[in-house]
């Protein structure tokens, strides 16, 4: 008996290794038809540490991002044949970063006249840059805030930054800023933390690590924007993906997408590693949140107030609720939620969890917390009304937004919701067209498949937010 199940276990580890090799190989064989790498998926910038950045201050920060963008336009440079194309790398190129009178990719602060009233710290996404919090920078800095927009190690640069960098890393630089807002203000003048997507984790992971180590100042307010508080399982088996790489004839094995790097400032090339530090990130968040909740730390948490599309095809909608707003307490926390497009033409072809996503995502009320649904006045309107429903309240109330829905947008999406209908990159109306070398939002290709080198969808995904202005209200109400 011993010896057949010895038998038996010899097979199913010889059976579990063979289909691991296999995995791996048909991983390679996908890998190495698709494009080869170039320069920008190969050169390594010098960034700081953790414990680097933990020493050290905002202005050694600046300087090692100063020379991490000398040494990359001496570096990093695309062919002959790419010299003018659209080609963030390329100094010949209409989306070249330097050309612009402000490089959005840098780390920046904005200061308000006069003695300031407070401070934030805007921290960005993943691929991302600061450039995807800049008008709620402006809009801060009006109001007589300190601004603290920093760069994230691994972005701005090159998307091979993020083969190296850490979830730690990012963490290490929200305190370096926190540090520097904190600096630049009265005492006892109010501190938000501003996240969008990654940052908005980060954001979260920061606060709590702030209310166990009194060495850090807690902010009084999170405003978090499609925050990652959770993301696709995948992702916790990303780094598998990424084996083959070790061999250097694999390289390509450590991408998930190798694509043209046409967008000035956030990468379109995406690296195994950075899925899986997603994913590490995550889990620390959600452990830390149960953790804190069981041991009631989590009812000095400041308020939160939270900006998200139920359409999220990046982060988890389900997990902002459970994973976050269903933990925290009755601290004057609000989760405004946007809807899909229920009056548009296409709304007979929506998958029926996504028609019906608002209606099941939240627990019944009353709730610690409060929650605005952005929607259609009526299943035939396109008219949004907000609908609120207080914390500890059953009753719902509606307020027309004098906002319409665009005929012929069915849903925000994930990257649409920092972005006025007037940016320049993404916008659908922008006030400068082609400020930035090319206007997206503008966008509506149409053609034959397997012509443009990247996918319709990428192109056509909605990039704006037609509520934005609406966003900017609410954020304007906690100050």
């Amino acid at each position: 008996m011993l010896q057949r199940t010895r038998f038996w276990i010899r097979r199913l580890v010889l059976l579990v290794v063979l289909l691991a090799f296999l995995l791996l190989a048909l991983r390679v064989a996908v890998t190495e038809r698709g494009p080869a790498l170039e320069p920008w998926h190969t050169w390594l910038p010098a960034e700081m540490s953790d414990r680097q950045m933990d020493r050290s201050d905002w202005s050694a920060y600046l300087r090692n991002e100063q020379q991490i963008f000398a040494r990359m336009k001496i570096d990093v440079r695309p062919s002959e044949d790419s010299a003018d194309s659209y080609n963030r790398y390329a100094e010949k190129s209409p989306v070249y970063p330097a050309r612009f009178a402000t490089d959005w990719n840098r780390s920046y602060q904005l200061l308000p006249q006069g003695k300031p009233r407070g401070a934030v710290v805007l921290l960005h996404g993943l691929t991302d840059s600061p450039y995807s919090l800049r008008h709620f920078a402006a809009d801060y800095q009006q109001h007589g805030y300190v601004v603290v927009a920093i760069r994230l190690p691994g972005h701005g640069t090159v998307p091979a930054a993020l083969t190296q960098t850490e979830w730690e890393d990012w963490l290490a630089a929200t305190r370096l800023a926190v540090r520097e807002a904190h600096r630049r203000i009265p005492a006892g003048a109010p501190l938000q933390i501003m996240g969008f997507s990654n940052g908005g984790a980060l954001a979260m992971k920061y606060t709590l690590d702030a209310l166990e180590d009194p060495s850090l100042p807690v902010p009084n307010r999170l405003i978090l924007i499609s925050p990652m508080i959770g993301v696709s399982s995948y992702a916790r088996y990303a780094g598998l993906a990424g084996l083959p790489s070790l061999l250097p004839a694999f390289a390509r094995s450590a991408w998930l997408s190798i694509l043209p790097e046409f967008n000035p400032f956030k990468y379109n090339s995406f690296p195994v590693k950075a899925a899986r530090q997603s994913w590490l990130l995550t889990s620390a968040l959600q452990s830390q949140l149960h953790r804190d909740r069981a041991s009631r730390l989590l009812d000095k948490l400041p308020p939160v107030l939270t900006f998200q599309s139920v359409a999220d095809a990046t982060v988890s909608t389900p997990a902002v609720v459970r994973g976050l707003y269903n933990l925290l307490p009755a601290n004057g926390s609000e989760l405004v939620l946007f809807d899909v497009n229920r009056s548009v033409a296409l709304s007979p072809l929506m998958r029926p969890t996504a028609l019906h996503a608002a209606d099941n995502l939240l627990p019944a009320t009353p709730r610690n917390y409060a929650v605005t649904l952005v929607t259609n006045a009526a299943p035939t309107s396109n008219d949004a009304v907000a609908r609120t429903t207080p914390a500890g309240s059953k009753v719902t109330t509606s307020v027309p937004l004098g906002v319409r829905y665009p005929a012929d947008v069915y849903s925000l999406s994930h990257v649409a919701l920092p972005f006025p209908f007037s940016d320049s990159l993404y916008g659908r109306q922008p006030d400068r067209p082609n400020e930035f070398g090319v206007s997206f939002g503008v966008l509506t290709p149409r053609g034959e498949r397997s012509v443009l080198m990247v996918s319709l969808d990428m192109l056509m995904r909605q990039a704006s937010n037609p509520f934005w202005f609406w966003m900017q209200q609410r954020v304007n109400q906690t100050l």
